[in-house]
């Protein structure tokens, strides 16, 4: 299902936080409302493996937590990327220590998986967008062909495939993924 503006020509981002949260969820870019696709067999299997494994390495040493879904708003914009990694010094936090409901912040890393007739360079837009803001490495999944393309600040994107180990946030670096272990989800 392809991603669908309402018909609303232009709100502010206060009036958009102030609307129902919708399923699946919505994003606010450049005034305008923008629904995500509903997320289908390969991609809720990708981002359920990922964030397990993210979070299996990054939660117990306290390094990095994994999120869902996790609605971002900063830089005028109301992102819900399919996974926002944050290193765990940056999470926000209530004052007695909880996790904070509100993520005022870009992430550390952002993931986005490519669904079935998705824009792939809406997806992509909303990657640089994050790094524009900060945000230190994004992963954009095609499922169709098995690619990874890898954003760093500064630099231009690089397609991964097959072996080639994909880089990860620092607190990670002992860790390593290869573009087939990604896939190797799948069967």
């Amino acid at each position: 299902m392809a991603s669908t503006t309402q018909p609303i020509t232009q709100i502010t981002l206060e009036e958009f936080l102030a609307q129902p949260e919708t399923k699946p969820a919505s994003e606010y870019i450049d005034g305008r409302i923008y629904q995500k696709p509903m997320p289908q067999g390969e991609h809720s299997t990708l981002q359920g493996r990922l964030l397990a494994a993210i979070n299996q390495v990054g939660i117990p040493e306290k390094i990095a937590h994994a999120f869902p879904e996790l609605r971002c708003t900063f830089g005028n914009r109301a992102i819900v990327p399919d996974i926002t990694v944050f290193e765990w010094q940056r999470i926000p936090r209530r004052p007695n220590g909880r996790i904070a409901n509100k993520f005022e912040i870009p992430p550390d890393w952002v993931i986005e998986i490519l669904s079935p007739d998705q824009s792939p360079s809406r997806v992509i837009h909303k990657i640089t967008f994050c790094l524009k803001h900060g945000t230190k490495l994004g992963w954009f999944i095609e499922p169709e062909d098995e690619s990874v393309m890898v954003f760093l600040p500064n630099q231009l994107p690089d397609v991964k495939y097959g072996d080639e180990k994909l880089p990860v946030l620092e607190v990670l670096a002992d860790w390593q993924l290869s573009v087939a272990d990604v896939f190797s989800w799948l069967y």
